[in-house]
């Protein structure tokens, strides 16, 4: 078992990365994923977050310009269309999500 797990996982596996991240950690670590606002959507994913409530997520009140790779050269530089969250699941936690918002 370890401890806190803080990453930014391929869109597609969010919800593996986040099942195992719960499942590795200890009890009471929390797992942060900084991903799209729209991992909130889909029915697959509702039934995912009555599983694994996040304590909180943390909306972006701007757009991020995220880039690829670590390459902000030719990232856009006029921001995003996308807006992102960090959801952070604390394990054992079973409670109410609450909603912040950051910058």
């Amino acid at each position: 078992m370890g401890g806190d797990i803080v990453t930014n996982p391929p869109f597609i596996y969010a919800i593996e990365f986040a099942k195992k991240a719960l499942e590795i950690i200890n009890d009471k670590s929390k797992v942060a994923l900084f991903l799209r606002i729209q991992f909130l959507e889909t029915a697959e994913r509702k039934e995912f977050f009555k599983t694994y409530p996040p304590k909180v997520i943390y909306v972006s009140s701007r757009r991020i310009n995220c880039a690829l790779n670590g390459d902000f050269e030719t990232a856009n530089k006029n921001g995003s269309a996308a807006c992102y969250a960090w959801f952070v699941w604390e394990k054992g936690f079973k409670g109410i999500t609450q909603l912040k918002w950051f910058n």
